[in-house]
């Protein structure tokens, strides 16, 4: 499975080399660069992408007795309105303030919450889940341990994300790019993940079918201390 990353015309970040993430994902956003038409977070976040997510979802939070949950990013939260929540507190975090601030506009109530929140560098409090899809593919390998560091410190019992687990090595890219990540093989070596929910991605003629969600406990979270000082 390699190359796939060529099949997007945004997966080359060079253009955002030296801007911080704020500013990148800013410009991602004002630019409609994932070509999104039906949500601002690109083609993986229509309805029909994530509908296996919405129906399955609620069934693995029971199970795995979701109570609060962090969803970073959540983007225009164009999908993860249709997910039955139940009693689950939900806040939806995202480094683009404008889509925070549509968000609360639109969406706001009791059990959802949004807020501007730098999944790399901010304080993130503690949850039942940090869920973040679609987000480490678009980090080079510093940010992306930065992150995993983050979410380690914040004290989360759950961790799911996006993997790719047909890719067979995994590339480093100026943040704002794009790749798929395999998240068991080098630098991550994630252990077995406790669950991994296939969602039956049908971009690309079928090219991302691997494409899934992994859950792990945040403490079998590995953080090589070697790319953190990369």
């Amino acid at each position: 499975m390699k190359g796939r990353s060529k099949l997007y015309p945004y997966a080359d970040g060079s253009r955002f080399a030296g801007k911080s993430p704020q500013e990148i994902f800013r410009l991602i956003m004002e630019g409609n660069t994932w070509i999104g038409e039906e949500s601002l977070s690109g083609t993986g976040s229509s309805l029909e992408q994530a509908s296996v997510l919405i129906a399955q979802l609620p069934e693995l939070f029971r199970k795995l007795g979701i109570r609060t949950l962090l969803d970073i990013p959540c983007g225009d939260f164009n999908w993860m309105q249709k997910v039955d929540l139940g009693a689950v507190q939900y806040t939806g975090a995202d480094i683009v303030s404008e889509l925070v601030v549509a968000n609360k506009q639109r969406y706001q109530r009791k059990n959802l919450t949004f807020l501007q929140q730098d999944l790399i560098n901010d304080e993130l409090g503690a949850f039942d889940m940090v869920f973040c899809r679609d987000c480490l593919v678009h980090l080079s390998f510093t940010d992306i341990f930065s992150a995993l560091e983050n979410i380690k410190r914040s004290g989360s019992k759950y961790f799911m994300t996006t993997t790719f687990p047909g890719e067979e090595t995994n590339a480093n890219i100026d943040t704002g790019g794009w790749r798929p990540l395999n998240l068991a093989k080098p630098p991550f070596q994630f252990p077995p993940p406790l669950y991994l929910l296939n969602e039956q991605c049908t971009e690309m003629e079928g090219a991302f079918a691997d494409k899934s969600m992994g859950v792990w406990e945040v403490g079998m979270l590995p953080v090589p201390v070697e790319w953190l000082d990369g």
